[in-house]
């Protein structure tokens, strides 16, 4: 569950798309989820807890994802599973088994990250994890 009335998480995924597509390498940490964007214009949304991935961005140009959002709970559908083997960020497709690995991510930023609190637009938030995904 997301406490808090003004947290939307389609707030958090506008704002890296925004990154993402001006080529802006930006990390954020809401709760235990990671959103990240890339100097190559890529971005994603990761829950490290258990390693799922939601590619939002590929070159700059937004990349189809599903999140179901309301006021007190969101869902995500993980379309990847993903991976850091040193500096190589590593992704598995669910659907197709593809596996991909990427290298020039910050790599290190992601697994160094501390858990915050606080959202990229500075709202506080909670977050409880269901079965489905982050709730």
């Amino acid at each position: 569950m997301v406490d808090g009335k003004n947290f939307r998480l389609a707030d958090e995924v506008r704002y890296i798309l925004r990154r993402a597509a001006e080529h802006d390498g930006r990390v954020v940490t809401i709760g235990q989820l990671v959103l990240f964007s890339t100097e190559t214009g890529d971005a994603w949304l990761l829950d490290p807890s258990d390693q799922l991935a939601a590619r939002l961005a590929r070159d700059g140009d937004p990349e189809p994802f599903h999140i179901e959002e309301n006021e007190t709970t969101f869902t995500v559908d993980w379309k990847a599973s993903y991976r850091i083997e040193g500096a190589a960020f590593v992704y598995r497709d669910r659907e197709t088994g593809r596996l991909a690995t990427i290298h020039g991510y910050p790599t290190h930023k992601l697994i160094q990250r501390p858990i915050q609190q606080r959202s990229a637009t500075g709202r506080f938030l909670a977050l409880k994890k269901t079965s489905r995904g982050v709730r």
